[in-house]
């Protein structure tokens, strides 16, 4: 008999058999407290967001997000629940959502503790901005002569 697939250091064999959605599902569970909480209620706003997100595992146990490329990771530490955004230094954040990794040319995270209140609206407006972000340099590749 099989043993069941958990999220936790998941090895890549067990990565390819179980669908990165099952996984994430798997991590919630594994982690049963805000975290856990906190990662269910940012993958309903990845869809509410963007319908047509697609859920992804890499990097041995981290979900992440994607629409033409990377959108963001969903990493939990013991204090935190970091989204990384993978071209967050090029995205407006009028609402000063970005909270970490500030120094970088390229990322910007948000990194949420216990007991804060996602500005859900704001969020959502992020990751869009990221959807359309990579669809226009998803657009302009396409247009490059091979």
């Amino acid at each position: 008999m099989k043993k069941p697939v958990t999220a936790k250091k998941v090895g890549a064999t067990e990565a390819n058999e179980a669908s990165p959605s099952k996984l994430i599902d798997s991590r919630i569970k594994e982690l049963g407290d805000w975290r856990g909480d906190m990662l269910k209620r940012i993958r309903a706003l990845m869809r509410e967001a963007d319908p047509d997100v697609v859920e992804a595992w890499k990097w041995r146990g981290v979900p992440v997000w994607e629409h033409d490329g990377i959108i963001c990771t969903g990493e939990t530490y013991k204090e935190v629940v970091k989204l990384t955004f993978a071209k967050g230094a090029a995205l407006d954040d009028p609402s000063g959502l970005f909270n970490s990794s500030l120094d970088g040319n390229v990322r910007r995270a948000i990194d949420i503790r216990e007991g804060e209140k996602i500005n859900e609206k704001a969020l959502k407006a992020l990751i869009r901005a990221a959807v359309e972000l990579n669809a226009s340099k998803a657009k302009k590749a396409a247009k490059r002569p091979g």
